[in-house]
C-alpha cells in the first residue's frame, strides 16, 4: 500500500481516513512524499507529521518503521533520499518489490472472495468486484453467499471478467490473487463472502460509514417544467435512483410517504451533488430540497455527525475563519503558523458545514484550502444560526427587464440578468434584510411621446452572482427548493403563490 502525501500540504483528512483503514487491515504502508518540486515544499517536516499520524492511529512497531520515497510524479521521478539523482521511477518499484510480499496463493482450499465494490450492467445485472482471497472457481460453479449477519443463500457464477486496460475480458476460471468481476448473484453486496464451501468461515466484514445527510428529490413542478429536459416523470427518477443504488453503496433511497418524491441519503452534500449533476447531464429535470443532517438517538440522547476539518489560509484570514466556525459550533483542536500561512484543525458538526464553503471562499479570497472527513457521532451541539438574509422573490411571470433589475440591485444581490425568464415564486436574488421581499422584475420603464431632456440617469447593472449547483444547494432555506434542469439551475419557493405562502405562515 502506497500512502501518497503532498510535500507542502502534509497529511489531510482523507490521508487519515485511508491510513486508518490500512492499519486496521495490518498493512505496512510505503510513504511517498510527492510534489517535492513545489517552492514551499517541506518534506522533512511532513515526514514528522506523517509519523505523528501513524502514532495517533495506533500503528504497531513494524508499521512505524515505514520506508520513504520522495517523488515528483509529474516528471516521473522518484528517489530514496532528497540528495539522490534519479531520472525515473525505478527507486519506487524497487521499494515495492522489497517491502510488499506477494499475496499467498492457496489453491488447495475452497474458493473465497469478498466484493469491495459493485458495478451494474443493463444485460448482466449487478456484479461484485474484488480480490479472490483463496481457492479457485470456474464459470457455472455453485456458490454460497454469506452475509456479515450470519445468514446464507445460494447462487451460481454465470460470468467471470477481468480488466485489461480499459477493456473487460471474460475468463473461464478465477484463482487466488486475481482481481475479478463476478456476475450471476443479483443481490450481491459489499462485504459479503462468496464461497464454494457452505461450511467455510465468512471473511471479516467491511465497515461502511453510514449516511450523514439527506435530500428530497422530486418531479419538477415549476411553470417551466418540461422546457429543457427529456426525463421528467416520477418513474424516470425512481428508475434512475434504483439503478444508482445498485453500485453506490453509500447511497440510501426511500419514497416519501404520500408524495411523488424520494428521500436520498448520502455521505455529505458533495456526494449527493455529484449524483444530481450526473442526472442533470443525462437530461433529467427535478427539484431538490435543502440538505438535512441525519441525527441519531442513543440512550435517549440526541447525537449528530461530527467532521474533522483541516483549513490552510493566509494569516490575515485566520481570525475571521475561527470566528465563523465558532458560530457553527466548531471546536479548534490544533493550530500551526508557518511562512505566512496558518493550518487549523477543527471538529465541526456536519450541519455547521452546510453553506460554509461559499463563505470560506469569499473570506479567504480564494486562497484557502478546506478539507473535511467524517469522524463519528457526538452529543448534539444545540441551536445553530442559519442564513441571516431573506430572498428577493418574483411576483410575476415573464422576462426580467434591465430597468427593474437596475432599481432592485440597491436592495440586495441579484442572481439573474436582463431577459432571463422568471415566474411567480422564483428567487431572483438575496435581500439585504432578514425578511423575504416580493418584487416585480418584469416592469419596464414607462414610455411617453414627450422627448427626454437628456438628463436621464444611465442604467448600470452590477455583475450578478451566478449560482453553481453546489452553491445553490448550500444556499436554500427549508422553505425553498433548487430547480435543476440540463440547462439551468433556479431557486424557488416551495409554495409559489405569494398569498398561499402568507396563509401557510399564519
Amino acid at each position: 500500500m502506497l500512502l501518497l502525501v503532498d510535500a507542502q500540504e502534509g497529511p489531510m483528512p482523507q490521508t487519515k481516513f485511508v491510513l486508518k483503514k490500512s492499519l486496521e487491515l495490518g498493512l505496512k504502508p510505503i510513504v511517498v512524499i510527492n510534489k517535492i518540486d513545489k517552492p514551499a515544499a517541506r518534506p522533512t517536516e511532513v515526514i514528522d507529521e506523517v509519523f505523528d499520524l501513524f502514532v495517533a492511529l495506533g500503528a504497531k512497531n513494524d508499521q512505524l518503521d515505514f520506508p520513504i520515497i520522495y517523488a515528483n510524479a509529474r516528471e516521473g521521478v522518484a528517489k530514496h533520499a532528497l540528495k539522490d539523482e534519479s531520472s525515473d521511477l525505478t527507486p519506487l518499484f524497487e521499494t515495492i518489490e522489497k517491502h510488499v510480499p506477494p499475496a499467498p496463493q492457496r489453491l488447495d482450499v475452497p474458493f473465497r472472495m469478498q466484493p469491495c465494490t459493485l458495478d451494474y450492467d443493463n444485460y448482466i445485472g449487478r456484479m461484485g468486484i474484488g480480490r479472490v482471497y483463496e481457492g479457485k472457481a470456474a464459470t457455472g460453479s455453485p456458490v454460497t453467499i454469506k452475509s456479515p449477519d450470519g445468514t446464507a443463500r445460494t447462487g451460481r457464477i454465470t460470468k467471470i471478467l477481468v480488466a485489461e486496460g480499459l477493456r473487460r475480458v471474460e475468463i473461464p476460471e478465477a484463482i487466488a490473487g486475481d482481481m475479478v468481476i463476478l456476475s450471476g448473484i443479483p443481490d450481491i453486496d459489499v462485504g459479503e463472502t462468496i464461497t464454494t464451501d457452505p461450511d467455510a468461515d465468512p471473511l471479516p466484514a467491511i465497515a461502511i460509514d453510514p449516511p450523514t445527510v439527506s435530500m428530497t428529490f422530486g418531479v419538477n413542478t415549476s411553470p417551466f417544467a418540461g422546457r429543457e429536459g427529456s426525463l421528467l416523470t416520477t418513474r424516470h427518477i425512481r428508475e434512475r435512483l434504483e439503478r444508482e443504488v445498485e453500485t453506490n453503496v453509500g447511497l440510501h433511497v426511500k419514497q416519501v410517504r404520500g408524495k411523488d418524491a424520494y428521500e436520498v441519503s448520502g455521505r455529505g452534500e458533495l456526494h449527493l451533488a455529484v449524483l444530481i449533476e450526473a442526472m442533470r447531464r443525462e437530461g433529467f429535470e427535478l427539484e431538490v430540497s435543502r440538505p438535512q443532517v441525519l441525527m441519531q438517538t442513543v440512550g435517549g440522547e440526541r447525537r449528530e455527525p461530527i467532521e474533522q476539518v483541516i483549513i490552510d489560509v493566509p494569516e490575515d484570514c485566520s481570525g475571521r475563519i475561527i470566528s465563523l466556525l465558532s458560530q457553527r459550533k466548531g471546536e479548534m483542536v490544533q493550530m500551526q503558523s508557518k511562512k505566512g500561512h496558518v493550518r487549523m484543525e477543527f471538529d465541526v458538526p456536519t450541519r455547521g458545514l452546510l453553506g460554509f464553503r461559499g463563505e470560506f471562499i469569499i473570506e479567504t479570497r480564494g486562497e484557502g484550502i478546506l478539507t473535511h472527513a467524517f469522524m463519528g457521532y457526538a452529543k448534539h451541539k444545540g441551536h445553530m444560526p442559519g442564513r441571516t438574509r431573506g430572498s428577493i422573490i418574483s411576483m410575476e411571470n415573464g422576462e426580467a427587464m434591465a430597468y427593474s433589475l437596475w432599481k432592485l440591485q440597491e436592495r440586495g444581490i441579484l442572481f439573474i440578468t436582463p431577459q432571463t425568464p422568471v415566474y411567480e415564486g422564483m428567487i431572483i436574488g438575496e435581500s439585504s434584510k432578514p425578511d423575504d421581499m416580493n418584487v416585480n422584475p418584469i416592469k419596464n420603464k414607462k414610455l411617453t411621446n414627450v422627448r427626454a431632456s437628456g438628463t436621464d440617469e444611465a442604467m448600470k447593472l452590477i455583475s450578478v452572482q451566478k449560482m453553481t449547483l453546489e452553491q445553490a444547494i448550500e444556499y436554500v432555506s427549508d422553505d425553498e427548493l433548487v430547480e435543476v434542469t440540463p440547462e439551468s439551475i433556479r431557486l424557488r419557493k416551495k409554495i409559489l403563490k405569494g398569498y398561499e405562502r402568507k396563509r401557510s405562515e399564519k
